[in-house]
């Protein structure tokens, strides 16, 4: 299983996403009426009404905004042997967190023929709302990310979730259900994306969602080493860098 992909040209991500608010009465009357209007297509435990289901708005690109992006990249060491770096783009400025993602994606090897991103359910999350907020932001959307026209060879997105289903689509597998699959350590051992809105509004801790998000990025990795049957990353492959 993918054979033919240089890993050093994969760029694995992962983002963290958050409502633009921290609670639903700060928003102004039209916004409000329009997560209104969004909130009663979505399915509701008993109970729940629009102002319950108001931190799900950060999984929404109109209604949401990215405050982390987390990027790793493989390198070869001179033995041959894998090393994996880990760089991350945070804070409270989301535009600024997109330009650092967009120059990093002009930089060679994510700029040469054949460069790709990995994700996991990255083609029905990650790669779409990073294109719907650049455009949103007033920016360029990453060429790897303007798909529209491209001819489905053309586009060069990995998915860890769809190339695990093998054409099968009847189920969603979950990152944590398949690494823990393979044998890798989970990457939900503090926190999950349900609580992301939490810590950013109401902890502050950029810092924590920050590594949470790196987490994400290493498991990826890691299930890209499986699927091309060689042995996991060690702790000392891999590293954070600024």
């Amino acid at each position: 299983m993918l054979n033919q992909t240089d890993l050093s040209k994969v760029l694995v991500i992962d983002i963290e996403t958050v409502p633009q608010y921290p609670s639903l009465d700060l928003l102004d009357e039209t916004w409000r009426d329009l997560w209104m209007k969004k909130a009663q297509g979505l399915r509701r435990e008993e109970g729940q009404n629009e102002l319950d289901l108001y931190p799900r708005a950060g999984i929404y690109a109109e209604f949401g905004k990215i405050v982390c992006i987390s990027c790793g990249f493989f390198l070869r060491d001179m033995d041959g042997n894998y090393q994996f770096r880990v760089k991350s783009y945070y804070g409270d400025d989301e535009k600024q967190i997109l330009e650092g993602f967009s120059g990093l994606l002009r930089k060679r090897p994510f700029s040469d023929l054949g460069a790709s991103l990995c994700a996991h359910n990255g083609k029905e999350f990650d790669y779409p709302f990073i294109a719907r907020r650049c455009l949103i932001n007033g920016l360029e959307i990453p060429d790897l990310l303007d798909i529209a026209g491209k001819k489905p060879w053309e586009v060069n997105l990995l998915d860890t979730m769809e190339l695990w289903k093998f054409g099968d689509y009847k189920s969603f597998t979950s990152l944590v259900l398949l690494a823990s699959t393979f044998g890798i350590p989970t990457p939900k051992d503090d926190i999950d994306g349900s609580m992301v809105w939490m810590v950013y509004w109401k902890e502050r801790d950029l810092e924590r969602i920050r590594t949470y998000c790196q987490k994400d990025v290493v498991t990826v990795a890691q299930l890209l080493m499986k699927f091309k049957r060689l042995p996991l990353l060690g702790e000392d492959q891999i590293s954070v860098v600024d």
